[in-house]
């Protein structure tokens, strides 16, 4: 059974608990072409157990790059790809020596994508976790931006954790923003393998945007703007808690799914 499709087949049909068989033994082959028996096997298990075939190979594509994760990281997903269309959408000159900081910056995923496409760009990204830093870092190395690339860890739901970073061009931040409620209804993949401080947005999913609207307007200059990801049906409510912070509403971004994701903020000041 040399050929590769002959092998797909044959792992997939395994796959019993998987809603994409074919598609996960495709990755796992692409990753591990020459896989014995025994990674074979262990593959099957975690998979038949719902772990993400991300989680399982430890790597997971996002815009241009191939970053490393882990179960301290959220998933890059397509959606948040959304985010980064809307800067280059907007910030037309490639050249620019912009600043960019990356609130919850988890794997680096958005700050890492927006400096391979600015590449006279620095960037700091910010997270709690200090295990999500490490790998933030580690991508960073991989991908050749160390130069460029900044990480710090830091809890935003402290005061003051932003005070000493200076001002920047563009803000991004894809912060917690699912209702604790409802944690336990999201798919055994995401709740079981995903680190839930990256998952809960408090009560209402709302949390972080709260915090976010009143704690960046310092980090900002006339000319800055911030583009904050948001769950779905949440951008009227995340629109007026910006706009009653004094950020003034410029525009939203649609994902592949016709959901509103990104939601595009200036301050008035």
């Amino acid at each position: 059974m040399n050929d590769i499709q002959d092998k797909v087949r044959f792992l997939a049909q395994k796959l019993i608990y998987s809603e994409t068989p074919i598609l996960d033994a495709y990755y796992f082959y692409k990753a591990c072409p020459n896989a014995d028996e025994y990674q074979e096997e262990a593959f099957i298990i975690r998979r038949n157990a719902h772990e993400p075939v991300s989680k399982i190979l430890g790597r997971k594509g996002f815009w241009t790059l191939e970053l490393l994760v882990s179960q301290d990281v959220l998933d890059p997903r397509p959606d948040s790809e959304t985010l980064v269309e809307a800067v280059l959408s907007e910030w037309k000159d490639k050249t620019a020596p912009l600043r960019i900081l990356d609130i919850g910056t988890g794997s680096g995923c958005l700050l890492l994508a927006l400096l391979s496409e600015y590449p006279s760009a620095i960037g700091i990204g910010v997270d709690k976790s200090q295990k999500a830093i490490d790998i933030a870092i580690k991508n960073t190395q991989l991908l050749g931006l160390s130069e460029r690339a900044s990480f710090t860890c830091q809890d935003m739901q402290k005061p003051d954790w932003y005070g000493d970073m200076g001002r920047f061009d563009i803000i991004v931040s894809n912060p917690p923003y699912i209702p604790t409620a409802d944690i336990d209804t999201l798919s055994k993949e995401v709740r079981e393998y995903e680190p839930m401080m990256a998952l809960d947005g408090g009560q209402d999913g709302l949390l972080f945007y709260r915090i976010l609207a009143h704690q960046l307007s310092c980090n900002t200059h006339r000319n800055s703007r911030i583009y904050l990801e948001i769950g779905k049906d949440q951008e009227t409510e995340v629109i007026e808690m910006m706009k009653s912070a004094g950020w003034d509403f410029i525009t939203s971004y649609r994902d592949m799914g016709h959901i509103v994701r990104v939601l595009v903020f200036q301050y008035k000041g």
